[in-house]
């Protein structure tokens, strides 16, 4: 039997008949609908019922438990918040264009990683590292629905990992202010309150977005099909291919076509819908 998951919190009349004309009637829990069928439906089927509703539409896995889950790791930028932390630290320094090109660039995957992220750090050589502070306090905003996300998880004795190719600065405080479980991110290089241009130690690419997984897999004593993996870059991929569950935030094109499920109307506290 598939399970196909409407994520709506109320379904008006027309929604309704669209939905029981293609799957049959749907029955609710918590913030969601629900319908059995015996076949799994094709993913145009799918793309065109949320396209007619204007809702996302999923189908879970036929092998997810989500009984079994015991972590989630999420990508930060674009994901978590709603801004790109590089981008809004070039706009100190007046480059802000030129970097958002490179980072949306490699966002969709034509661009190597690393190489385009070294390339965005230099740019940012001798900025005053209070810019940092300002655009935590003044830019970066959590998605919707964030906040429940996490706290959801939580109450279900889910842990939670932040992983960025971003930089440390966010992820520490965004560790703290949430109250997550794990973070890793870039370390940014300063000398005398400059930024330095330069990313201390290995960077956070999608290799290592994978390897972290792995590796708290192993602390936690679990396996990878226990984990919902989210992203929207081109860099979330391995990470997303390890879960057990992968979640398209909002995300470009090529993740959206690789991940197992999508996230294109709802806010975050939509991926609760999964575990219900």
């Amino acid at each position: 039997m598939t399970t196909i998951l409407i994520h709506s919190n109320v379904l008006n009349f027309e929604q309704s008949k669209v939905i029981e004309r293609t799957f049959g009637k749907p029955f609710k829990i918590d913030n969601h609908y629900r319908i059995h069928v015996k076949n799994r439906p094709s993913n145009e089927t799918i793309s065109q019922l949320a396209e007619s509703i204007q809702a996302d539409v999923n189908v879970l896995p036929e092998d997810f438990n989500a009984k079994e889950i015991k972590l989630v790791i999420s990508d930060m930028d674009s994901t978590l918040i709603s801004i790109e932390c590089v981008d809004e630290i070039a706009d100190f320094i007046n480059v802000k264009p030129e970097v958002s090109a490179i980072t949306e660039a490699a966002m969709r995957g034509e661009l190597d990683f690393e190489a385009s992220l070294v390339k965005r750090v230099a740019l940012l050589t001798g900025l005053d590292t209070s810019a940092l502070q300002q655009v935590f306090d003044e830019r970066l905003t959590l998605n919707p629905g964030a906040k429940t996300w996490i706290k959801g998880l939580h109450k279900s004795g889910i842990k939670f990992a932040l992983v960025s190719g971003g930089f440390t600065f966010f992820t520490e405080r965004l560790h703290t202010q949430l109250k997550l479980d794990f973070s890793r991110a870039n370390l940014l290089g300063e000398a005398q309150g400059k930024l330095t241009g330069e990313v201390i130690g290995g960077i956070i690419g999608a290799q290592a977005k994978a390897d972290f997984l792995h590796e708290l897999c192993e602390q936690l004593e679990i396996q990878p099909n226990q984990v919902i993996a989210v992203g929207d870059g081109a860099n979330d991929l391995l990470m997303m291919h390890a879960a057990g569950l992968s979640v398209a935030y909002h995300a470009k094109p090529a993740v959206q076509q690789q991940a197992m499920t999508c996230l294109n109307h709802r806010g975050l506290d939509a991926i609760l819908d999964f575990i219900a």
